[in-house]
């Protein structure tokens, strides 16, 4: 009987890094003088505890997320954002959660970081963990005839948040002729937001797991790993 090719899933914020990188982009931006400091901190922690509690609408967020962005334009985004990867990034990967990372890529597992935050600033996150594979909210770009290619705010395609999560992965796993019966899955993940794709997946890890996701782990006997 031919064994099944293992995958490991990995949602990124508070899961491999120990702080939520939509959030501190943005807060990084007021730093920068992209954005106005009160009023935006108030409505960015609006959206931070509507994540939190399963209210977010999520394109309404994405709009909120890039605005600077769209703003500031390819270049110098691209520039500030390896800045935030200097200041603020690098120092919260965790030698721990590399060590699990790599643990994986040693086994031969396929590695897939699945997030519900958006490519442009989680790309060069992955990167930094050596995981190619990753599937994050992708941002529509303006690629009409005279359209300037950046990002428009808007969510292309099905957004990888929440029940979207398990709907991107299977998009992925088709890409490469496989469906979940052809492949064991193991996700590691802190919230609930993501119940959907933890039930669907052979060996859900509840990593770093917010009070109810600790509780429901519990509850049914999943494996609790606390890597912070």
């Amino acid at each position: 009987m031919t064994a099944l090719k293992k995958v490991a899933l990995f949602d990124l914020d508070n899961t491999l890094i120990p702080i939520d990188s939509d959030y501190e982009w943005c807060e990084f931006t007021i730093t920068l003088g992209w954005r106005e400091g009160d009023e935006f901190q108030r409505r960015n922690a609006e959206f931070f505890q509507q994540y939190k509690t399963a209210t977010l609408d999520i394109h309404e967020y994405v709009r909120f997320a890039t605005q600077a962005v769209r703003e500031q334009g390819a270049a110098k985004s691209i520039a500030a954002h390896t800045r935030f990867m200097s200041a603020v990034v690098q120092k919260s990967i965790k030698k721990q959660a590399l060590a699990l990372v790599q643990s994986h890529q040693k086994m031969g597992d396929e590695v897939v970081i699945v997030t519900a935050t958006n490519e442009f600033v989680t790309r060069p996150i992955a990167d930094a963990f050596g995981v190619k594979e990753l599937i994050a909210i992708d941002l529509e770009r303006n690629d009409k005839p005279g359209g300037d290619g950046w990002f428009t705010g808007e969510i292309k395609g099905t957004p990888s948040f929440r029940e979207g999560k398990v709907t991107r992965v299977e998009s992925w796993l088709a890409a490469r002729c496989l469906t979940w019966g052809d492949v064991e899955t193991t996700f590691y993940s802190d919230s609930m937001n993501d119940l959907a794709l933890l039930e669907k997946v052979t060996h859900p890890v509840a990593t770093n797991p917010d009070d109810s996701l600790r509780q429901l782990a519990t509850q049914r006997g999943w494996r609790i790993l606390d890597l912070f």
